[in-house]
């Protein structure tokens, strides 16, 4: 099997979130958009399914012994390298015209992701870390003129009190029997808000936000977040507390918190 460093494993997931981005902008608001309902009510656009086949086709080409997890298209391979791809994750806001959807990329070795990228055309904005190597911030997506990276951090809050929290999805906190402890939580924390899909994930790792959470969530819709949370110094688990994308739910915090609000969640 040929080796690959982490370092060209995340060039590549940025060369392959430049194409999806290429795909997905420029589809976005457009008038002829096919958007159609998937068997568990969720949407799916003819731009979903022609992103996912664009980063797959060029996974063939590039790591051609890697196995693959997508969210439209499913698994393919045995390989312990499986790169797994959300092509728009927040398919319903792109569906209506809002801005707030991105790409997600991850490569994980053995289950455990270890690059990730966020691509956020529509908000001008990408996100990525890999292991040991930080995470970054590009807000100047798309920009003909300018690049603007800079290494990300997450907050230094140490108090539950002082702490802005995004939890999305009462009704998947509900049917998970935890509405009552989100809501408890919610009268602790300074500020709730809802920002929804991967961003509230992304500015906990900026250190805008300091708790983010939700349920009813897959692989894909996880593990591209993992490694840029963790890289800019913060903590994810699933609410139970269980590292990984595979356990059905997210708690991303800026670690100082993440024991006291897994057991306000338990």
């Amino acid at each position: 099997m040929t080796e690959y460093s982490v370092q060209s494993d995340l060039a590549l997931a940025r060369q392959l979130a430049d194409m999806a981005d290429s795909i997905s902008h420029s589809r976005f608001r457009s008038n002829d958009l096919v958007v159609s309902m998937k068997p568990d009510m969720t949407h799916v656009t003819d731009a979903d399914k022609a992103v996912e086949a664009a980063i797959v086709g060029a996974l063939h080409d590039s790591r051609p012994g890697d196995s693959i997890l997508g969210e439209e298209f499913g698994e393919e391979g045995e390989s312990r390298r499986q790169w797994i791809i959300d092509p728009i994750d927040g398919t319903a806001n792109y569906v209506r015209g809002v801005p707030v959807w991105a790409t997600l990329i991850s490569l994980a070795i053995d289950g455990v992701p270890v690059v990730g990228v966020v691509s956020a055309p529509a908000l001008g904005k990408r996100w990525w870390a890999a292991t040991a190597l930080g995470a970054f911030v590009d807000e100047t997506l798309g920009s003909a003129t300018t690049r603007s990276e800079r290494r990300i951090h997450v907050s230094q809050v140490a108090a539950i009190g002082d702490a802005s929290m995004s939890c999305s999805g009462l009704k998947r906190w509900h049917d998970a029997g935890r509405l009552d402890q989100l809501l408890g939580l919610t009268q602790s924390v300074w500020r709730s808000r809802d920002y929804g899909d991967m961003w509230p994930y992304m500015m906990v790792a900026e250190g805008l936000v300091d708790i983010a959470g939700e349920f009813d969530m897959k692989p894909w819709d996880i593990a591209a977040l993992i490694p840029i949370v963790q890289e800019a110094g913060g903590t994810f688990t699933s609410a139970d507390g269980q590292p990984g994308p595979w356990s059905g739910s997210t708690l991303a915090t800026n670690g100082l918190l993440h024991d006291e609000v897994l057991a306000r969640l338990r």
